[in-house]
């Protein structure tokens, strides 16, 4: 019998980030280590050293795939979003993606990730010109970054007040409509004077 001297995966940082985020759908960032994310992918405990240096490595490798998935939930409701009503729209593919995906989703922003990774900031500066490009369009006259910065900020408020439990998201619908109603209300306030 011939013993392999050597054991071939394939594509491990791959698997590695995929068996991760799997584990995060499952339980959370809590249950999401270098050696969780072997097991699950089936090498030994030292494989995932030869990719990631560290937890938040990988944590930023998943970070970035989250960040594309976003990008192309985002862009599937409006690929070039024009009104509030399109924004409106947008903003609730974005809360419905952190209700779908909660543990990824903390990751993606409430998880430290290695600031110098590359694929993870290009990941996330598409998800904000993105948000930038759709300012643009339905306000011409605002100023793109802190218009974008304000309602990200919005919807993104938003997701995690009903990730926290703070509103409910059982009810179907529910969740649209109140995303809707806040986008609405912020984009059509008007200051007293």
């Amino acid at each position: 019998m011939t013993v392999p001297t050597s054991y071939h995966h394939g594509d491990l940082p791959a698997a590695l980030v995929r068996a991760a985020v799997e584990i995060l759908e499952e339980g959370g960032a809590g249950d999401l280590s270098l050696r969780a994310a072997a097991r699950r992918a089936g090498v030994s405990n030292a494989a995932p050293y030869r990719h990631f240096a560290d937890r938040r490595a990988l944590l930023s490798a998943v970070a970035a795939v989250g960040y594309r998935d976003l990008a192309i939930e985002l862009a599937a409701v409006h690929p070039a979003p024009a009104s509030a009503d399109d924004l409106a729209d947008v903003g609730i593919a974005y809360v419905q993606f952190a209700l779908s995906r909660p543990g990824l989703f903390r990751v993606m922003f409430a998880e430290p990730c290695d600031p110098a990774d590359e694929e993870r900031t290009s990941a996330a500066e598409t998800i904000n010109a993105y948000v930038e490009s759709i300012v643009a369009r339905v306000f011409p006259d605002a100023e793109p970054e802190p218009m974008a910065v304000a309602v990200w900020a919005l919807v993104h408020g938003l997701a995690f007040l009903y990730l926290d439990g703070k509103f409910d998201s059982g009810t179907p619908g529910d969740v649209d409509e109140r995303v809707r109603a806040a986008v609405h209300a912020v984009l059509s306030a008007t200051p007293r004077t």
